[in-house]
């Protein structure tokens, strides 16, 4: 598959079925995927990080540091 090139559903399905793309059976880690937030294993549990880009590493820091924020705000308030 070309870099440019947007995967199949076919090709994502099987990219989430390998066991090899999921550290500790939890963690999602695929270079191959671009996306950001892939399904959860179980679909029905919501969503998940793909470990292996790094836009969702800088998005999970980002969401942290919110909610780090907000609590700190609302301690002091």
């Amino acid at each position: 598959m070309e870099e440019d090139m947007k995967p199949s559903q076919e090709t994502l399905e099987e990219w989430h079925n390998d066991t090899n793309n999921w550290k500790w059976g939890i963690f999602y880690f695929n270079k191959k995927d671009k996306r950001i937030f892939p399904p959860k294993r179980n679909p029905y549990l919501g969503w998940t990080v793909n470990f292996a880009n790094p836009r969702s590493i800088i998005a999970m820091l980002a969401l942290v540091g919110v909610m780090i924020f907000i609590t700190i705000r609302a301690s002091n308030a």
